[in-house]
């Protein structure tokens, strides 16, 4: 079986994919991980930065002894796949990216930077509250969501992935987005769909950003179709 690692969102835990993660492994090696700060793992003394969450990727790959690995990244761990595929090739041979948000500006950043006020997610949405105290536990979640909007607002000065960027991602993939996401557009996954040089689009009807949106069966059928269609189309580009 070929190698199969999913990553999690901003906020998320290896936990998240877990129910993906059962649904797949009848047909991949199917491998989890926390990104640092995440899941219970210890927050680091830098800021959380994509580029540290690319080193995480790598030494999970190391540390597991994968050479080479598919790789589905929701949100940011979309994000951080296609970075690690602009430095790494050689570690991975297909990305599928989901809700993934490409449109990062100083504006886009403080835009969702508002959502990720501790004191106010406690008082609005205690059940997600507590949800994120369990899923970082012994860490305190609220330090991690002040190291997330941090590098949200990072992203928003300084994106990574960009029109002169994106290109050099020369791997298969497949860019998905809901058509009801409020934090990820259609029109941006579009843009970036267009300067990948070999990606596929996926527009999800009636779909909004958080994983358990969708399916788990449904999420897992489409994992299974883009990869196993690379084993018969190759090199098929948009």
């Amino acid at each position: 079986m070929e190698n199969l690692l999913l990553l999690h969102g901003a906020l998320g835990s290896s936990t998240t994919m877990e129910p993906l993660k059962q649904a797949l492994q009848d047909t991949f090696l199917v491998h989890t991980l926390d990104f640092s700060g995440h899941g219970g793992k210890p927050l680091p003394q830098e800021p959380f930065t994509m580029h540290l969450f690319v080193q995480d990727i790598l030494q999970f790959l190391e540390q597991e002894q994968i050479s080479s690995t598919h790789i589905f990244g929701y949100s940011m761990g979309g994000y951080a796949a296609l970075i690690l595929a602009m430095h790494h090739p050689e570690c991975i041979r297909s990305i599928y990216t989901l809700a993934t948000k490409f449109a990062w500006s100083e504006e886009a950043a403080q835009k969702e930077i508002k959502l990720l006020n501790p004191t106010k997610v406690e008082e609005k949405v205690p059940a997600f509250a507590a949800a994120l105290a369990n899923r970082h536990t012994p860490q305190d979640w609220k330090q991690v969501m002040h190291h997330t909007a941090g590098m949200m607002l990072q992203l928003g000065q300084s994106p990574i992935l960009s029109t002169e960027t994106l290109p050099k991602v020369q791997l298969p993939v497949r860019v998905a987005v809901g058509d009801r996401d409020n934090m990820v557009s259609v029109e941006e996954t579009l843009w970036a769909y267009r300067l990948l040089p070999d990606a596929r689009l996926q527009v999800q009807p009636n779909t909004r950003h958080p994983l358990e949106a969708l399916p788990v069966c449904e999420l897992s059928q489409q994992i299974r179709q883009f990869i196993g269609q690379l084993t018969v189309y190759p090199s098929v580009t948009h």
